[in-house]
C-alpha cells in the first residue's frame, strides 16, 4: 500500500477507530447538502430523536432542480418546489448555513465550497453527490456519499470507509494553444477506462498539472470518478494557497499563515510511494472530444472513431451499440458533426475562467443559427463576476441565452433538456443515454471553448482552426 502520500497523511489523521468491518470511522470535516439527496437523511434523524452532530461543519446549497430561467417562487415545478421547500425546513431546523437563492451565493454545490473558501487542504469533505471529488483540487480528501451515509454524518460527524490505492498520474509536459484541463482528464478516462480506477484514489501531478489554476485542477479532480476512482486530488501548493486567501471563511493575517503550515504538512512526502504510477505526455494532447455515451469513449479531435473489432473484447459490444445510438460511423473523425445544442455549465466548467476561455472564443462571432445554446454560471458569485467583465453581454449579443446558477442540462433535472433526437456540444461530466433529460438525445463532452466554437460553427469544430481564422479575420 501507499505511504506518505497526502492521501496517507489526511487519512491518518481523521481515523477515529477500526471499525469490525475493516472499514475505518473518519471524522468528517465538512458535510455537503443539496436538496436531491439529502430529504429521506433528515427524515430518519427525525424519526430517531436525533439532532444534527457538528451543524457548524455542514453547508447546503440549492442546485440540482432550481430552474435557471425563472426563480421566482413557487417554483412551477411542483416536485422542484416540494424538494426547496423541504431543504428549507431541515436546515432551518437543524441551524445549518443555507445559500438559497436570495442570498447571492447560491449554485452548484462544488463551486460555492471553493469559492467561500469551505474547501481547505488536509480536510475531509463528503457530499451526497458523486463528483465531491472535485474539492480534492485543494489538496482534501472529498468523497461522494449515499443517503444512508448522509444520515450517518448528520448524525455522528463521521462516515465508515475502506481505505483504498493510490495512483499517482503524471502529465509532464506543457498543454498546447487550445488545450485544457477538461482535454486532459478526458485523456486519462480514456487511457485507463471508466473502471480503471475502481479500488484507488488519484493523485494527479506532473508540470502540466502544476502550471494549472484552481478551475483547471478542479475540472480534472471533478472527473475523477468517471474514471472509476473513488477520489482524485492534487497537492496544495502557492496556487492553492493564494486562491484561499481572503476567501470568505478562511483566517487572515497570522491564522491565515498558521493554516497555511498545516496545508503544507499534508502534502505527500518528496519519497512518497505508490502503488501505481501513470505517465500522460502532455505536449501530445489535442482538444478531445467523446463520440460515445460514455466519458471513456473520446478521441482527439484529429482521430478518427475506433472500429469496434479494433477495441478490447470487452469493450466491443458498447461501443457498436454506442456508435448506433450517436449515428458515427468507424474511420470518420468528430470534426464535422452537426449539433442542435450548446450547453456550457456543470461543476466541471462554469467557473469564471472557463466563461472567459468560452467568451474569447464566441466575441465577435454569431451562434449558428440551427443551434440552441445556453450560458449557466456555476453560482450567483459567478455570474455576477461574469457580469461585471461584460461576458454576458459577449455570450447574449452572440445569441447564447444567459441564465441563473444551477445543474442545469448537466443532468436534466430542470426544464433545460434535451428534446427527442437533439445532438448536444457540452461542457459537462457525462454522456450517458438519457442524461439530459431525452432517452435519445446525444452528447458530446468536451471542453468550454470547443463547446463555443461547435456553438458559432453549428458542429463539432476544433477550436484551434477557429482562432487562426479569427486572427486571419482580426
Amino acid at each position: 500500500m501507499s505511504e506518505g502520500t497526502l492521501y496517507d497523511h489526511v487519512w491518518d489523521r481523521h481515523a477515529v477507530t477500526e471499525l469490525p468491518t475493516g472499514q475505518t470511522q473518519l471524522f468528517v470535516g465538512l458535510h455537503l447538502v443539496h436538496e436531491v439527496t439529502s430529504p429521506q437523511a433528515f427524515g430518519t434523524l427525525r424519526e430517531r430523536g436525533l439532532d444534527v452532530a457538528y451543524p457548524e461543519r455542514t453547508h447546503a446549497t440549492v442546485d440540482h432542480i432550481v430552474p435557471t430561467a425563472d426563480q421566482s417562487r413557487p417554483y412551477s415545478d411542483d416536485a422542484a418546489e416540494e424538494m426547496m421547500a423541504e431543504l428549507e425546513a431541515n436546515v432551518g431546523e437543524a441551524g445549518i448555513d443555507f445559500d438559497d437563492p436570495t442570498t447571492g451565493r447560491q449554485g452548484i454545490v462544488h463551486v460555492v465550497g471553493p469559492e467561500q473558501g469551505l474547501t481547505q487542504p488536509g480536510m475531509t469533505i463528503v457530499c451526497g453527490d458523486s463528483h465531491t471529488a472535485t474539492h480534492g483540487a485543494f489538496g482534501a480528501l472529498a468523497f461522494g456519499i449515499g443517503t444512508s451515509q448522509i444520515r450517518d454524518v448528520l448524525a455522528t460527524g463521521c462516515v465508515a470507509m475502506e481505505k483504498k490505492q493510490v495512483r499517482r498520474i503524471e502529465v509532464t509536459g506543457e498543454l498546447g494553444d487550445g488545450v485544457t484541463p477538461k482535454d486532459v482528464i478526458l485523456t486519462v478516462i480514456r487511457k485507463l477506462g471508466t473502471d480503471g480506477g475502481v479500488g484507488y484514489v488519484y493523485e494527479y501531478g506532473g508540470e502540466a498539472v502544476e502550471a494549472m489554476d484552481m478551475a483547471g485542477r478542479m475540472s480534472i479532480c471533478n472527473m475523477s470518478i468517471e474514471g472509476g476512482a473513488r477520489a482524485g486530488y492534487v497537492n496544495p501548493d502557492g496556487t492553492t494557497y493564494e486562491y484561499l486567501r481572503a476567501r470568505d471563511a478562511v483566517p487572515q493575517g497570522d491564522a491565515f499563515e498558521e493554516l497555511r503550515a498545516y496545508w503544507e504538512s499534508v502534502a505527500s512526502d518528496p519519497n512518497a510511494e505508490y502503488d501505481d504510477v501513470v505517465t500522460v505526455d502532455g505536449n501530445a494532447l489535442e482538444p478531445v472530444v467523446t463520440w460515445g455515451t460514455t466519458p471513456g469513449q473520446g478521441v482527439g479531435i484529429s482521430e478518427e472513431i475506433p472500429a469496434p473489432e479494433d477495441l478490447p473484447a470487452d469493450k466491443r459490444e458498447s461501443a457498436r451499440s454506442a456508435q448506433k445510438h450517436m449515428g458515427v460511423e468507424p474511420g470518420d473523425t468528430m470534426a464535422g458533426y452537426p449539433i442542435d445544442v450548446a450547453f456550457l455549465g456543470s461543476c466541471t466548467n462554469a467557473r469564471l475562467p472557463d466563461l472567459r476561455e468560452a467568451a474569447d472564443v464566441v466575441a465577435g462571432r454569431e451562434v449558428h443559427d440551427d443551434v440552441r445554446a445556453m450560458v449557466v454560471p456555476g453560482s450567483q458569485r459567478v455570474k455576477a463576476a461574469a457580469e461585471a467583465e461584460g461576458l454576458d453581454e459577449v455570450f447574449t449579443e452572440a445569441g447564447f441565452d444567459w441564465r441563473g446558477a444551477g445543474c442545469s442540462m448537466c443532468l436534466g433535472m430542470n426544464e433545460d433538456q434535451l428534446v427527442g433526437d437533439e445532438r448536444c456540444a457540452s461542457s459537462s461530466n457525462r454522456n450517458f443515454v438519457g442524461r439530459q433529460g431525452s432517452k435519445d438525445g446525444r452528447t458530446v463532452l468536451m471542453s468550454p471553448p470547443m463547446v463555443a466554437a461547435a456553438a458559432v460553427e453549428g458542429e463539432v469544430t476544433d477550436v484551434r482552426e477557429l482562432e487562426a481564422v479569427r486572427e486571419v479575420r482580426a
